[in-house]
């Protein structure tokens, strides 16, 4: 299969459309069918973990209970993510016409959104914003509200289930799985949980048709996303692309020139070197040769004056900070790979202890209770393979 080159798109953000009448039309579909057009389109969580949508919604339709939730997760975390920020701003009116056709076909009739502590600014704009929204269900004859919940600042609140501990008024810590949300989610019930960007391309979905969305991207990663790009770029910002794309294109188009290195994924992600850019596309998986890597949007790039070192350390610094201390591998790990970087760059330890270290983050993706520190080993064995002489003088 051909690569695909970097092809920026408009649909995010495109204001040729009429979110009440993308809706209207939607819920005059049988429920079936719009499972079926989300499953035909490919469309995966944009908030990183890439599990489908369509696939998600037909479980919790699935479920029989008297009631069921929706929420839009807004707790945007990840180091160099700010598009759910942007997407909140301008089009929040689309991200509710996706709660509310989940709504639709999942039989809920309350949703939240969880909105990221640092951007309580937007509150506002989003109450009025409701406002509008409430009047479009009483029109649409839809019974379904949405309310706003405020989250405390906690990384890990961003995965799905510690994201719902905290809004039963619990310590934000990350349920054991199974059972999963679909099934057993906020207060017992059917929840589905999707990222803001998720529901957004619901909704254009239903407004471009499965076929159209599916034509974009490469196989196994459809469609387009929105990416936040920052570090050593003359173009900083936020940018809807194709899935699929190369690292060698990307740096073509955003970096500087001099880019040794893309972090991809912030910190939780891989950080890959200059060497294997052009092997390297973005998306899930799929018929495409090299390298395909998952994101929540953030490429932050890095030019030859960085540190790798410092970037490192700067990463274990913020999960340390941020793990919850639930489980062992992760309280314990983050601090035992901060000191040990720590202790081979004062050349207390031998440049062997790397490959203990690595051992560690290993343990640590093997054994965490959650996404947090089961992802340290990302940064740190991509970052510490890639750039060791830097780790060590």
């Amino acid at each position: 299969m051909a690569r695909r080159k970097l092809k920026r798109v408009d649909l995010i953000f495109s204001k040729d459309c009429s979110c009440r009448d993308i809706l209207a039309d939607a819920l005059k579909k049988p429920r079936e069918e719009i499972i079926r057009m989300l499953i035909e389109s490919g469309l995966k969580g944009r908030g990183g973990a890439g599990f489908p949508t369509g696939a998600k919604w037909k479980m919790a339709a699935e479920e029989e209970s008297n009631r069921k939730y929706v929420i839009c997760n807004a707790d945007e975390g990840e180091p160099g993510t700010f598009k759910d920020r942007e997407i909140l701003d301008r089009v929040s009116l689309k991200v509710l016409g996706g709660m509310a056709l989940c709504s639709y076909v999942t039989g809920a009739r309350e949703g939240f959104i969880y909105l990221r502590h640092e951007y309580r600014f937007l509150i506002p704009k989003l109450e009025k914003t409701l406002d509008v929204f409430h009047k479009w269900m009483d029109e649409l004859d839809l019974d379904f509200r949405v309310s706003l919940f405020m989250g405390s600042g906690a990384y890990v609140c961003g995965e799905e289930t510690s994201l719902i501990e905290s809004m039963e008024g619990k310590r934000g810590e990350p349920r054991n799985k199974p059972p999963y949300p679909t099934s057993d989610g906020y207060l017992g019930k059917p929840t589905v949980v999707n990222n803001v960007e998720t529901l957004v391309y619901t909704m254009m979905i239903m407004r471009i048709g499965a076929e159209e969305f599916r034509a974009m991207g490469v196989e196994g990663s459809s469609g387009s996303k929105l990416f936040s790009v920052s570090g050593d770029t003359p173009k900083a910002g936020i940018y809807e692309i194709e899935m699929g794309m190369t690292l060698e294109d990307f740096v073509k188009e955003f970096g500087d020139g001099d880019a040794k290195a893309v972090q991809v994924g912030g910190a939780s992600g891989f950080c890959v070197p200059r060497k294997r850019f052009s092997e390297t596309h973005i998306g899930y998986q799929g018929g495409l040769k090299g390298f395909s890597l998952p994101t929540g949007g953030s490429m932050m790039i890095f030019n030859s004056s960085r540190s790798m070192y410092n970037v490192l350390h700067n990463y274990l610094d913020f999960f340390e900070e941020e793990s919850c201390g639930q489980c062992t591998p992760c309280r314990v790990g983050c601090q035992q790979l901060r000191k040990g970087i720590e202790a081979i760059k004062r050349g207390e330890k031998s440049h062997k202890y790397l490959n203990d270290l690595l051992r560690l983050s290993e343990t640590m993706k093997l054994t965490a209770k959650c996404g947090l520190g089961q992802s340290v080993a990302n940064s740190f064995a991509s970052i510490v393979e890639n750039f060791r002489e830097e780790m060590i003088y």
